[in-house]
C-alpha cells in the first residue's frame, strides 16, 4: 500500500548506538564515550546523526549508551530536550539494564535485542532506523525509508561508493544488478565491485532500516537455533542473507551539497584532527553553513568573541580560524586553529594548527603548535607545546606525525 511521509514518520523509531569506548581516540575518550567527543569547536560527534533525524522529521529517538555516558547524557539533556511527549515525540537515553540476561550490551545487535520492548508493539512501530552515533555526514533518512518501503525490503543498508583499491579497510556490501545484497564481508582482500560502477565498491555505512516485525522474527529464530546474535555485521545480517530475507543496498544520497559525498567514521586521533582542520579551509569538504540543513547543538549563554590589542606589539588576531562564543584573544595570535567556548589567549602567545577546547587558558608567551588541548586546561606562561617531540612525549600522548594531545583537566 502507498504511504505518505507523515505516516512513515509516525510508524518509525530511531535507535542510535552510542556506547562505543573509542579506544583509538584516547585520551579524548578518557572521560567520555566516542559520540560525546567535541568536534568543530561547538558540537559533539553525536550532534550530526541527531541533526539528520531532526532535519528528516524523525521525532522518536532512543540513544543506547554504555561506557562513560555521563558527558553524553548531560549533553542530550541540555541540547536535545526539545521533543514534545504529548505529540508522541521523545528522545531517551537507554543504558544497559540487563532486561533479558545478566549481561551488559555485548554488541550492536545484542543492544537492540535487549530493548525489543521499545518496538514490540507493531501498531506503533513498523520500521526501525538504526544509526551509529559516531559518524559525521548529512543524510535525509526519509528518502531511504521511502526506498525501503517501495522495494518491499526486510532490511535496507545505506552504502557509499569507495574506490575498490581502498575498500578493503571497510565492511563491504556485495550486490547484484538490482542492488539486492548477496554478500556482506568485513575488510575483504578482494572487494566485490558495484555492477554498474566498475572500479568502485559499496562500503557499509552502519545505517540500517529494518522491518520491525522481521527483526523480531530473526532474533527469535536465532535464539531458538542457538545462533549467536551479538553483532549485526558479523551475526545477524549474514543470517538474514542465508535465510533468504530480502536485503537491499541503498546508495547514499548526500545532503552536503559537495561534489564528493562526505561520510567520516572518525576512529583515530589523526583522522579526528584532519576532519576538524578541514572545517577551517577556504572550501571545506563539510559545510557547516548550509541553512537548509542546520546542525543543532548546545548553545551556552556566552558573550561574543573579543579581540584585544594593546599598542603596536600586543595585537589580538585570529587568522583562518573558527572561534566560539565567549573566547577572548588578548594580544596573542591564533592561526589555522579551532577554539571552543570561553577560551582565553593571553598576550604574546601563539597558537597555530591546533584545537583548543572549552574553558582553556593559554598563558602569556606560550607557544602551541599542532596540538589538541581538551577542556579545562591552563597552559602556564612561557610553555611550549609541539616544538620538541621528545619533551612532549614524556608528558603527553604524541602521534607518529607529532600531533600532541593534552587530556581534559590536565594540570601542569
Amino acid at each position: 500500500m502507498p504511504y505518505t511521509g507523515s505516516s512513515i514518520l509516525r510508524d518509525t523509531i530511531t535507535m542510535i548506538l552510542a556506547g562505543g569506548q573509542g579506544e583509538r581516540l584516547h585520551p579524548l575518550t578518557a572521560f567520555r564515550s566516542k559520540p560525546s567527543v567535541p568536534f568543530g569547536g561547538k558540537y559533539r560527534i553525536i550532534d550530526f546523526a541527531l541533526s539528520n533525524c531532526l532535519n528528516s522529521g524523525l521525532r522518536r529517538v532512543y540513544i543506547l549508551t554504555q561506557y562513560k555516558s555521563d558527558s553524553l547524557n548531560q549533553h542530550i539533556f541540555e541540547a536535545w530536550n526539545i521533543f514534545n511527549a504529548e505529540l508522541g515525540e521523545c528522545i531517551y537515553s537507554i543504558p544497559p539494564q540487563k532486561k533479558v540476561s545478566g549481561d551488559w550490551y555485548l554488541g550492536t545487535a545484542n543492544a537492540i535485542q535487549q530493548n525489543l520492548n521499545l518496538f514490540a508493539n507493531s501498531d506503533k512501530c513498523k520500521w526501525m532506523l538504526l544509526l551509529s552515533g559516531d559518524h559525521i555526514y548529512k543524510m535525509d533518512y526519509i528518502k531511504m525509508l521511502q526506498a525501503h518501503i517501495d522495494r518491499k525490503a526486510d532490511l535496507s543498508l545505506a552504502c557509499i561508493e569507495v574506490p575498490r583499491e581502498s575498500a578493503s579497510r571497510f565492511g563491504i556490501v556485495g550486490v547484484d544488478d538490482d542492488y539486492v545484497v548477496n554478500s556482506f564481508i568485513e575488510k575483504p582482500a578482494n572487494p566485490p565491485e558495484i555492477p554498474d560502477k566498475p572500479g568502485y565498491s559499496f562500503v557499509n555505512m552502519a545505517i540500517y532500516i529494518f522491518n520491525a516485525s522481521v527483526l523480531r522474527s530473526v532474533f527469535a529464530e536465532m535464539e531458538q537455533k542457538k545462533i549467536k546474535a551479538n553483532d549485526f555485521g558479523q551475526d545477524v545480517i549474514p543470517y538474514m542473507l542465508k535465510s533468504n530475507r530480502h536485503v537491499v543496498a541503498y546508495k547514499f544520497e548526500d545532503e552536503n551539497k559537495k561534489q564528493s559525498p562526505y561520510w567520516k567514521d572518525i576512529g583515530t586521533i589523526e583522522s579526528y584532527y584532519e576532519a576538524n582542520m578541514d572545517l577551517i579551509s577556504v572550501l571545506p569538504e563539510f559545510n557547516l553553513y548550509d541553512t537548509d540543513w542546520p546542525i543543532r547543538t548546545y548553545q551556552g549563554q556566552y558573550p561574543p568573541v573579543k579581540t584585544v590589542s594593546h599598542g603596536e606589539d600586543r595585537i589580538g588576531r585570529d587568522l583562518n580560524s573558527l572561534i566560539c562564543d565567549g573566547s577572548i584573544i588578548s594580544g596573542g595570535l591564533v592561526e589555522r586553529s579551532i577554539l571552543g567556548f570561553n577560551v582565553r589567549i593571553n598576550s604574546f602567545s601563539y597558537v597555530s594548527d591546533s584545537i583548543v577546547m572549552n574553558h582553556c587558558v593559554i598563558g602569556r608567551n606560550a607557544k602551541i603548535r599542532r596540538a589538541i588541548i581538551d577542556k579545562n586546561v591552563v597552559i602556564p606562561e612561557g610553555v611550549e607545546i609541539g616544538f620538541n617531540y621528545e619533551a612532549d612525549k614524556k608528558r603527553f600522548t604524541v602521534t607518529d606525525s607529532g600531533l600532541v594531545v593534552i587530556p581534559k583537566n590536565y594540570t601542569f
